[in-house]
This record gives C-alpha cells, sequence and structure tokens, in this order.
C-alpha cells in the first residue's frame, strides 16, 4: 500500500479490525519510511447484475436506490433501520446467487414487495400501488383485499 503522505510503497499493518457490519476490515498502516500511520479500508468487490429498465436503458445497480425505494414505502412506519437493512442484503444475496448479468427492474421490484409484504403490510400497498402502476380504485381494492387475507 502507497503511503499517502510520501507516496514510499513500503508500508507495514499495525492493526486490523472487522467493521461493525463484518462487511469491511479496517487496517492501521505504518510507512517504513516517514513513520506516519493511516487506515486503509477494505470491502469485497461484488458484480451485482445491470439492471434493464422498462424503457430498455441498461442502467448498474445502487444499493442507494434500493434503500430509497424501502425508505419511502416505510416513511413513517414503525419498522427500524437494522430490520431495512437486512431486507436490503437479503435482496443483494439474492440478485448475487442468480449468477445472472441482466436483470429487468420488475424482477427487482417483485423482490421488493416480497420483503416489504413480511415488514409491513402499509408499506407493502404503498410500494405496491407505484410498482404496479394502478389504473383505477378496483385495482388498488383489490391489493387491500389481497393483504386483508
Amino acid at each position: 500500500m502507497k503511503c499517502p503522505f510520501c507516496a514510499h510503497l513500503d508500508t507495514q499493518v499495525v492493526e486490523t479490525r472487522v467493521g461493525e457490519d463484518a462487511a469491511l476490515i479496517r487496517r492501521r498502516r505504518r510507512c517504513n519510511a516517514c513513520d506516519k500511520r493511516f487506515t486503509t479500508y477494505e470491502r469485497p468487490e461484488v458484480n451485482f447484475p445491470a439492471v434493464i429498465k422498462k424503457d430498455g436503458r441498461r442502467v448498474e445497480f445502487t444499493r442507494n436506490k434500493l434503500q430509497g425505494s424501502f425508505t419511502l414505502a416505510l416513511r413513517k412506519r414503525p419498522v427500524s433501520a437494522d430490520i431495512i437493512a437486512a431486507a436490503i442484503e437479503r435482496i443483494e444475496e439474492k440478485l448475487l446467487s442468480l449468477g445472472v448479468r441482466e436483470i429487468a427492474s420488475d424482477k427487482i421490484g417483485a423482490l421488493v414487495m416480497r420483503e416489504l409484504k413480511k415488514l409491513d403490510k402499509v408499506a407493502y400497498v404503498r410500494f405496491a400501488s407505484v410498482y404496479r402502476n394502478f389504473e383505477d380504485v378496483d385495482d388498488f381494492t383489490a391489493l387491500v383485499d389481497e393483504v386483508r387475507k
């Protein structure tokens, strides 16, 4: 690892710690040339499938968009951030386990709906009303009846 202070290539790991979510490793390093210390973070690099939008565009999968969908659907609902993070992790694990290079956005939407249905019925209905693009009140009523069962 190159020293950020003197650009020397010979550095030594002094301490290693696993991050809070166990998906990150924090390393304290010392430069053997200038003796200054600095911290590096390591995270595994994974390749999520590209997302194919309804209009045919291909975009990169981003956790932030997934997080935004959950946040919007669960706004003012009694669901903790830890539970939301676990649901997002399950979706990401599912996407990686599929082993595909591309996935349609509606497939990701279906995964989100499945998780929301387990977490909070109101959030599920909120998300479904947008995701399924309801045309009239009857579609909405049918969804609410489905959730009540």
